[in-house]
């Protein structure tokens, strides 16, 4: 790679998102060897130029103040853990590393040791550290955190087409006339994909969308027909639709008969699945199981697109067989328009496959049992043998860890401490660790507490590489800037580290990581794929750069290859698919008296994982802006809890408290956590003295026999009202280069309150921007967000508890840490009712604000209070007002709601206010008009699912959506 041109003048690269598994085009703008903006590729096949929210604000994460505070800069040894470390130069931290590792073999063998390695890893990186693991220590205790995402979609298809090869591509949306949307949210988790859905139902109108999921999501709302089915049924729901399509004479019997294998089998399963023993099962009646399977047996070309909500659960490989298996039986595979096409949860977990990054893999989709392939990679490597012993995934792998069967783990870019099920088998691993070695490029996760050896890795706009998305698309990584402090790439630590142990454990024999450049490691990839279903020998780092992404497999002298099993041939013994007779068992985390709720995870539109990087910016915290559960209104009123009160949350292995909110997304039964609440975030001590970790504390570790996934979609709880009648909130705007110290200095005083929450907020602006970035014209994402060029950049932090009494000294250290311990400050006091105000004015605008007493008061002045502050009003205007708990904000000043429209800022009331005039014009003409006239919807799209349903909920006709 050359070295990073700095100079003064605009400079653009072309590189790949590094959040969801569509696998966006970008194009980094740099000034000075900085990040100052990014917009969509308008060249790269998976977007053509659009970004999704996350997506257009990737450059406010690269910004130097972030990269000053939030990102870790030097390589640091430890002496206790949870405590800050001695900093030391990269020769030091790689010789611990390799001393450590080397030590722990040589007391307790290879496979003492073990990788945890990420998704979001290139491909290189991945290569690197599989051939490190199971090529030099001995070990396959080498496996990702795309076990928790992709495996058994993995699992599924090499059960029933013989490979891990989703068949379909992105142009299929444009060929199919029925889209099959199972256990999947695209809009809020693939955006970018779900515009495309929606632009291929705007060509054709006929177009039909199913959507069977437990929550009533944005996806959803685009539905012709919504089927709610409860969750873990999938496995029934897919028998009892080919139950129909067998009744019914609408399977495809000459293509059974031509290419697949099995049937007979399935037929005997699927008799019992009759209509109404399904609808019993998940939950809906046989009319809407009738129409589902009506409109999928007579799609000319129906395609599949499914993803966590199949995946994320312990029966993961039988949802995902069962969904293919609809395919096979109508023959709806291996044309356009059609096929079973799962959608990759992260950017890279499907590069990660195809080097063979996890327990059971070798590269190139070797499978780890086969002692064939284990030889085959073995001389490809330059090694006598590969390991035969099955390697640890990832539940498995902390539950070695917990038990002392693995002494040593080395983590790199993942976050386990939030991510994993079951938190408390997690923590007490990483406790009993001997040596725990973390390679991330953020500070303040929550498995850094646990690290006794911290390395700096680049992140994106700082490396080089390629990854692969949904559709077997190859992109290349590019970077645009310098990584900052110490920060190393990922294959370079690892490679490092190698040699290292090389001296140590082969001495004197040829290095097997000869690596120059990033290059050098992918066409040693690239020469592995030879002659397998994945071949990608005709590809280079030349071509993508010539040609763009393309699709594998690409053998060389031969096109690339978009559409599988086009000639009705599968990569099985037989050449044929093969059918999966597996039948549908009940969740594993069953609901009783005691835990009567079925709790489901998901996403939210605009964070990504555990917020690592999107929590960096308060903009992305508009539309969702604290942790809450959502819950069916009647469930709350039949145990008189209100929208917005504390609950308690209680699974079969721990507990949290959450505000509740009323949604009519889930049914009755039911309840929603966002994924995203980790201790980061959300906190708190339980009676106990337990502290609260998050959302994973309650879901369960239970795993899918075959794929290893865990079960994350599922989980039992009860939901209790909890009384906790002492308050605090409070929120203000920091300097950027001190609102890291202050979040962390917040977050230390979770653990003295039954109920806690920080979380940012503002519009990533500098402090003299002169308003809003939605109130500005802008012709880029790069021209709308924050740089140092106006000034330095403000940031907000909110934070909230609640005790049944507030610890003494915890209001004085928030009033200092927020500025409001000294003057000038506006203060009120009510001893009788333990009440406290204080306010900070700037140039006559609020700038910070602490509202502290019994729930009694409600803090009914936080919305006004909030908004004024976020929108920069003048408040010297609203006299008393400011320090009064007033039921009625200050003539002309009305809370703004939630922020709708994030690249432009447009909040919940000024839609409302704009739709409710024009209560009799057609939906259509009214989302026309606010397009045109609050430009909400009009840049990413994200928004336009929640602009339709607002737009529906007009008075004086307001629809139950």
């Amino acid at each position: 790679m050359k070295p990073i041109a700095i100079t003064s003048a605009t400079q653009e690269t072309r590189s790949t998102c590094p959040y969801c598994g569509v696998g966006c085009g970008v194009v980094i703008e740099t000034r000075d060897g900085a990040v100052t903006g990014v917009r969509g590729d308008e060249k790269h096949p998976a977007n053509f130029g659009r970004l999704c929210s996350k997506g257009s604000t990737l450059h406010l994460t690269a910004r130097p103040g972030l990269q000053r505070t939030a990102r870790l800069l030097t390589p640091e040894l430890r002496a206790t853990r949870g405590e800050p470390g001695r900093a030391v130069g990269w020769d030091e931290a790689l010789d611990a590393v390799a001393d450590r590792i080397a030590a722990t073999i040589a007391t307790h063998g290879p496979d003492s040791v073990g990788l945890y390695l990420s998704g979001q890893l290139l491909t290189e990186d991945y290569y690197v550290f599989n051939k490190l693991a199971k090529g030099l220590l001995g070990t396959n205790n080498v496996d990702t955190n795309s076990r928790l995402c992709m495996s058994s979609a993995v699992a599924g298809y090499k059960l029933t087409l013989g490979a891990d090869a989703p068949p379909a591509c992105y142009e299929d949306l444009d060929h199919a006339d029925l889209l099959f949307i199972v256990g999947a949210n695209p809009a809020f988790a693939h955006p970018i994909l779900f515009r495309r859905i929606e632009d291929a139902k705007a060509r054709n109108p006929a177009l039909k969308i199913v959507v069977v999921d437990p929550r009533r999501t944005d996806t959803a709302e685009s539905a012709d027909l919504f089927v709610q089915i409860q969750p873990g049924s999938d496995v029934a729901f897919f028998h009892g639709m080919l139950h129909i399509l067998l009744w019914e004479g609408l399977i495809d019997e000459a293509y059974i008969a031509a290419h697949t294998e099995g049937f007979a089998e399935l037929k005997r399963l699927v008799r019992d699945y009759t209509p109404g023993f399904v609808a019993q099962t998940c939950g809906i009646d046989v009319e809407t199981l009738t129409r589902a399977a009506f409109l999928f047996g007579r799609a000319k070309a129906a395609l599949s697109l499914y993803c966590q909500g199949l995946n994320q659960s312990a029966s993961g490989t039988a949802k995902n067989a069962a969904l293919v298996n609809l395919h096979l039986a109508t023959g709806q595979i291996g044309r356009p328009g059609a096929g079973p096409f799962s959608l990759t949860g992260q950017p890279n977990a499907m590069g990660g496959r195809e080097v063979g990054g996890m327990a059971n893999l070798l590269s190139a989709h070797r499978d780890l049992t086969n002692p064939e392939h284990r030889a085959e990679v073995a001389r490809l490597w330059g090694v006598d043998d590969v390991p035969a012993a099955p390697g640890k995934t990832a539940v498995e792998m902390f539950e070695a860890v917990r038990a002392g069967e693995i002494r040593l783990l080395w983590i790199v870019c993942t976050n386990p401490a939030q991510s994993l099920p079951d938190q408390n088998l997690v923590r007490a691993a990483l406790d009993a660790a001997e040596c725990v070695i973390v390679q991330d490029a953020f500070t303040g996760t929550e498995t850094a507490r646990y690290a006794d050896i911290v390395l700096p890795a680049s992140s994106w706009a700082e490396k080089e590489g390629s990854v692969t998305n949904s559709e077997r698309r190859i992109s290349r990584v590019r970077p645009a800037i310098a990584a900052p402090g110490e920060a190393r790439a990922d294959w370079r630590i690892a490679v490092d580290v190698a040699r290292r142990l090389e001296a140590r454990l082969r001495p004197g024999r040829p290095t097997l990581f000869g690596y120059d450049d990033v290059e050098a490691v992918w066409n040693e990839h690239r020469e592995t794929t030879r002659g397998r279903d994945l071949d990608i020998t005709g590809l280079s780092y030349a071509v993508l750069d010539a040609d763009g992404p393309q699709h594998w497999p690409c053998r060389e002298g031969e096109a690339p290859v978009a559409r599988l099993y086009v000639d009705g041939v599968f990569p099985t013994a037989s050449g044929r698919a093969r059918f999966a007779a597996l039948p549908h068992v009940p969740v594993a985390d069953a609901i009783d008296a005691r835990h009567p709720f079925r709790l489901t995870t998901g996403r939210l539109r605009d964070q990504w994982h555990g917020m690592t990087r999107t929590g960096t910016l308060g903009r992305l915290f508009g539309h969702a802006p604290e942790p809450a559960i959502e819950m069916y209104a009647g469930d709350m009123a039949r145990r008189g809890i209100g929208d917005g009160e504390l609950v308690r949350v209680t699974s079969r292995r721990g507990a949290m408290l959450l505000p509740v909110r009323a949604s009519n997304a889930v049914r009755s039964g039911d309840a929603f956590i966002p994924m995203h609440w980790g201790e980061a975030y959300v906190g708190g001590r339980d009676d106990d003295g337990t502290a609260f970790t998050g959302v994973n504390a309650l879901t369960t570790g239970a795993i899918d026999p075959r794929s290893k996934q865990p079960e994350l979609k599922h989980a039992a709880v009860r939901v209790e009202k909890t009384a906790l009648p002492a308050r605090v909130l409070a929120f203000g705007w920091f300097a950027e280069d001190d609102v890291q110290a202050v979040r962390e200095a917040l977050r230390a005083e979770f653990g003295a309150l039954a109920y806690a929450s920080c979380t940012p907020f503002g519009r990533d602006e500098p402090a003299n921007a002169g308003g809003l970035a939605g109130e500005r014209e802008s012709g880029s994402s790069g021209s709308d967000g924050a740089t140092d060029a106006h000034g330095p950049v403000r940031v907000g932090l909110l934070f909230r508890g609640a005790a049944e009494r507030l610890p003494d000294g915890l209001l004085d250290r928030i009033e200092r840490r927020f500025g409001l311990a000294d003057d000038p400050v506006l203060r009120y006091d009510d001893a009788r009712r333990g009440a406290r105000r204080r306010m900070r004015l700037a140039d006559g605008k609020l700038d910070a604000v602490l509202l502290a007493g019994d729930a009694a008061t409600d803090f009914v002045a936080e919305g006004w209070l909030r908004d004024s502050l976020e929108a920069g009003v003048d408040a010297r205007a609203f006299g008393r007002s400011l320090l009064m708990a007033t039921p009625v904000a200050p003539a002309g000043i009305a809370p703004a709601g939630r922020t709708i429209c994030n690249c432009l800022n447009v909040t919940q009331r000024s839609i409302e206010d704009f739709v409710a005039a024009r209560c009799d014009e057609p939906a259509d003409a009214v989302l026309h008009e606010l397009k045109g006239g609050l430009r909400c919807g009009t840049q990413c799209g994200s928004c336009v699912p929640e602009l339709k349903r607002l737009i529906d909920a007009r008075s004086p006709v307001r629809s139950v959506a």
